[in-house]
């Protein structure tokens, strides 16, 4: 649950929102990845092979595995207000894989609020800087902007 309200996200432009708990990206959640995208390429889930002749001497997550891992991290950071109705994905301005995440690395999201957009019915689009951090290293994995279309409940309308 989020600490804040969509009356106090003004006052929050520039700030850090939060920080996730630590999440391992193991071979398990990268094998059942790849069988839901179809993505089977041997770099992401043929270990010896990847052992054997990857650059990374292991194999690695896939780049949309790391950045699928922004939504449900920043859900835990708690980036939704509170006397939000919902919050919807909206879009992704601008994501940029910075280093390959090897197979039972920890990663964890951190959060700052990058920007607001007023919408009609009380609705605010929400631009948030997001870096996926690997433990142990010091370049992230990604970073990604991303925008969430805020709804507020009824209440917050005034209805």
């Amino acid at each position: 649950m989020s600490n804040f309200t969509l009356a106090g996200l003004n006052e929050r432009v520039g700030e850090e929102l939060g920080l996730s708990g630590w999440v391992t990206i193991d071979q398990a959640r990268i094998d059942t990845f790849a069988s839901c995208t179809g993505d089977h390429q041997w770099i992401h889930v043929d270990v010896e092979r990847a052992k054997r002749e990857s650059p990374f001497r292991g194999p690695v997550a896939h780049g949309y595995l790391a950045l699928g891992m922004v939504a449900p991290l920043s859900m835990e950071v708690g980036v939704i207000p509170r006397d939000a109705a919902a919050g919807l994905n909206y879009g992704i301005d601008k994501v940029r894989f910075l280093a390959p995440v090897p197979a039972g690395t920890r990663v964890r999201l951190r959060v700052v609020l990058a920007g607001l957009e007023p919408k009609d019915g009380g609705q605010v689009i929400m631009r948030t800087q997001n870096t996926l951090e690997m433990e142990g290293s010091e370049k992230p994995a990604l970073v990604a902007e991303t925008l969430a279309l805020l709804i507020p409940a009824a209440g917050a309308r005034g209805q």
